[in-house]
């Protein structure tokens, strides 16, 4: 969506007959500011990948590996620290690798052996609802609540807290991912 704008240097006095011709010069700008847009459009692929790989567990498709891309996609692993604490994770309460995240997500890596794959749960749907976003240069936060739709149609609602940068490609990022279901005291 977001990641490369080309603007195209040419005189406007130039006839453009079938664009630009070889070796004109051109400048590339990556973007450097997170907006709403863009944290919303990430949040939106999150949602769009965990119901992605619930599909792919459904239909008997390469699950984990829609799983890989969606942490590669979407979460800062191997660039940055990435601060993950699931809903689901008790004994290993933080998920600082991607190893990590995998198993949560798919728990096909046996690398965290509490692990049921939250994203294999047969989810058809997430919707965000953020509370309040804090934007920041290159980092955004947002706080909310997410619902998942359960295969039977139920809604489960989860809190949530994000964090997210910009990478040095102009790419949203996921370095602070914080979920837990609301007390229920």
């Amino acid at each position: 969506c977001c990641r490369v704008r080309r603007l195209d240097i040419w005189a406007s006095s130039q006839p453009k007959r079938g664009g630009l011709p070889p070796g004109t010069p051109t400048l590339e700008t990556t973007v450097t500011t997170l907006t709403e847009e863009l944290v919303l459009a990430a949040q939106q692929a999150w949602g769009d990948g965990i119901v992605r790989i619930s599909a792919a567990h459904k239909n008997g498709e390469d699950f984990e590996q829609a799983a890989k891309d969606h942490i590669n996609n979407l979460y800062n692993y191997g660039a940055s620290n990435v601060l993950f604490k699931p809903t689901l994770a008790a004994e290993v309460q933080f998920r600082g690798t991607f190893d990590e995240a995998l198993s949560y997500f798919v728990a096909t890596n046996k690398v965290c052996g509490e692990d049921g794959g939250f994203a294999i749960k047969g989810w058809t749907a997430v919707r965000f609802e953020n509370t309040a976003l804090f934007l920041h240069g290159d980092t955004a936060m947002a706080m909310g609540n997410y619902f998942f739709t359960d295969p039977q149609g139920d809604l489960v609602k989860v809190e949530y807290s994000f964090g997210y940068v910009l990478n040095d490609k102009g790419e949203v990022r996921i370095v602070l991912h914080h979920s837990s279901v609301p007390y229920a005291g």
